[in-house]
């Protein structure tokens, strides 16, 4: 145990927080503990676990990006387009084309970055109203609502009729699965992830090392821009429409919760765990003040006290307090 809080301390401390979390909500509302409300949380919150560990890959590497959700409506729009445009297409081509289109507007972040050399949060503040102002002037801002077919068609991989409802699981949720693998297998089982590390923690040392800093950022940026791709897809077929706008908002959310689970905004630190305990405290308390009824704008408030709490706390050393206190023999 003191062995996992040494090398986990900010998931640790993020874990102990979401299960005081849940085990007040449970008290409070007999609702939350239901297999249709847990289920629910899990769907719902799948493409920001995608979106998550995207940006997390870009946070190791020293860099911010807040055009990625602007990035995944656009690549909603460009694979929706593309495929109705080829007659329908299937999960094959457009999980490809989402890819595709997320790693390109990823690599144009990553070639500004490096091509000009200005720092990573600029250059994505201008791409997002770059982005979404192209957008909204090809589109007109026109939604989109025939689907293909098999885009628009629920897949269940599992579900269950319980006493007050369906509890089911959806295709998002297994496209999550495989991106979290995809991205712990990444940093933490490739040289290439030592080196995203390593060049977050410390860019210059990266540089004379011998690592590649062009390579490292196009792979940082490809990668949340292809998490990106995959995100916006998955929207579309749990909305059944495409919105040029509806995913616009949801980047700060995500951001912090990555930054919650223990991402450093200077690089070189971050884990998928922290990203899915992250989610999950954000997701959880945002489910718990709707059964309580407490209004929506006061969400905002608590993830930032949540956020601040555990800031404050980032200092202390949970496996030191848990340590048997030795007596000195004198």
């Amino acid at each position: 145990m003191r062995d996992f809080l040494r090398a986990y301390p900010a998931e640790a401390k993020l874990l102990a927080v979401l299960v005081l979390l849940v085990a007040g909500l449970s008290v409070a509302s007999p609702e939350f503990l239901t297999l249709v409300n847990i289920t629910s949380l899990i769907n719902n919150n799948a493409v920001n676990l995608i979106w998550a560990v995207g940006l997390l890959v870009v946070l190791i590497a020293g860099g911010i990006d807040i055009s990625f959700a602007v990035g995944a409506s656009v690549v909603q729009y460009l694979v929706v387009s593309a495929l109705i445009g080829m007659g329908g297409g299937g999960w094959a081509v457009g999980i490809a084309l989402a890819m595709a289109f997320g790693i390109g507007l990823g690599l144009i972040n990553a070639g500004l970055i490096h091509g000009f050399r200005i720092i990573s949060i600029v250059v994505t503040i201008s791409t997002f109203n770059a982005f979404f102002g192209l957008l909204m002037f090809f589109t007109s801002g026109k939604s989109i609502y025939s689907l293909p077919d098999w885009l628009s068609r629920p897949i269940y991989l599992w579900e269950l009729q319980t006493e007050i409802g369906w509890a089911d699981i959806r295709l998002p949720v297994a496209v999550m699965a495989v991106c979290l693998f995809a991205t712990w297998f990444l940093i933490r089982r490739t040289t290439t992830g030592r080196q995203l590390y390593a060049f977050g923690d410390n860019p210059e040392g990266a540089r004379r090392a011998g690592i590649n800093i062009w390579l490292m950022q196009a792979i940082a940026f490809g990668w949340c821009g292809m998490m990106a791709g995959i995100a916006g897809l998955m929207q579309a077929h749990i909305t059944k429409e495409v919105v040029p706008n509806a995913l616009i908002g949801r980047e700060l959310d995500v951001l912090a919760a990555v930054v919650l689970g223990g991402a450093r905004l200077g690089g070189g630190r971050g884990s998928v765990l922290g990203c899915v305990l992250g989610v999950a405290l954000v997701a959880v308390a945002q489910n718990g003040l709707n059964l309580l009824g407490v209004s929506p704008y006061a969400f905002k408030m608590v993830v930032g006290i949540i956020i601040l709490a555990a800031i404050s706390t980032s200092n202390i050393d949970l496996a030191a307090m848990l340590a048997p206190k030795r007596r000195d023999r004198k």
